[in-house]
């Protein structure tokens, strides 16, 4: 049975099944889940607990040993089986299949796992988990989403704040759920139940974003440049690689010129989209993205990234040198204002 995260409180306040699975990358939300499911199973009697972790040197007989062995008290067992890598491998695919055909009464299971790609959701033991198991998949906040749910964390400790306070927040922990939540639980220690005021958030919330090159383009189609311009300045402050941040906004250009090319000669953006493999947030964002930039925009980018490309090796005179990172953040600005 699939689950969603806001509703595994009413789920658990009316009776505990015995499997259950989650999945997910945002690690603070993933960790809150299991403590909620722990929690509960303590309340039902589940006082023992044993704790599988799968290494490489992790064999299955392990966990089919922890289901049939009886508690030393004759309470009810809590079994959780880590699987940090989300690849259990063929045996392990093979033994969580013939594990959830023979739960133990007695047990209740709890499987944690990374977010699971594409291919690795097609598994027939993944298949088997979902069939058998609430699984409760939870997505990653993105960051058009974090306001709200800092909005609804501060609401659930007696606090707000106006939108200019909640973006604030939101734009110094940026990709950081983890830190997003000790800034608000210090907000909640700092300050009484009430409305705070921006100088309050302003002197308490540091800034503790964390950025991701992949979503730099996400900046970039969305033609935000302070975004853009807060994500490179984190990302050079961070030793990021910047051949590596080129090639995912040089990357962009080129499916963006692509796509371009496709609806030029008639072809639907959403057979195109699918074609390269374009989904998630990302999709939504390429409509209007194509309308904005326009095509001898993205050619002369192109260009630029090469240029780019030579000055990081390099390659370039120094009299034209120049910092590189200064004309990464010009190409990506470029593309964001079309």
């Amino acid at each position: 049975m699939q689950l969603r995260l806001e509703a595994l409180d009413g789920h658990l306040s009316k009776s505990l099944s015995q499997l259950y699975v989650i999945t997910s990358d945002e690690h603070l939300l993933a960790l809150e889940a299991a403590d909620k499911i722990r929690k509960t199973a303590r309340a039902q009697g589940y006082s023992e607990r044993d704790v599988l972790t799968v290494e490489r040197s992790f064999k299955w007989g392990e966990l089919l040993a922890a289901n049939q062995a009886l508690s030393l008290f004759g309470d009810k067992k809590l079994i959780e089986l880590r699987i940090p890598t989300g690849k259990p491998g063929k045996d392990g695919g093979a033994a969580l299949q013939n594990y959830v055909k023979d739960l133990s009464p007695d047990n209740l299971t709890l499987i944690t796992l990374p977010k699971l790609d594409w291919q690795t959701q097609k598994a027939a033991w993944v298949a088997s988990l979902q069939q058998a198991a609430v699984y409760i998949d939870i997505p990653q906040v993105e960051r058009a989403h974090l306001p709200n749910w800092i909005g609804q964390r501060l609401a659930a400790q007696g606090q707000s704040a106006d939108r200019q306070s909640i973006d604030f927040i939101a734009d110094r922990v940026e990709g950081n759920l983890l830190a997003a939540h000790q800034e608000i639980q210090k907000l909640a220690l700092l300050h009484e139940p009430g409305k705070l005021t921006y100088e309050q958030v302003h002197d308490a919330v540091l800034n503790v974003a964390r950025y991701d090159v992949f979503k730099l383009s996400e900046a970039m189609l969305s033609g935000d440049p302070a975004r853009l311009v807060r994500m490179l300045e984190g990302l050079k402050g961070e030793g990021e690689a910047l051949p590596l941040v080129l090639w995912a906004v040089s990357e962009e250009i080129r499916t963006l010129l692509k796509l371009k090319a496709g609806m030029a000669q008639g072809r639907p953006l959403g057979a195109l989209l699918k074609e390269h493999r374009i989904w998630g947030p990302k999709e939504r964002m390429m409509d209007p993205a194509l309308r904005r930039i326009s095509l001898p925009t993205l050619e002369a980018a192109l260009k630029d990234a090469a240029q780019v490309d030579k000055m990081i090796k390099g390659l370039r005179a120094k009299a034209h040198a120049g910092d590189a990172w200064d004309a990464m953040l010009q190409l990506a600005l470029k593309v964001a204002r079309g």
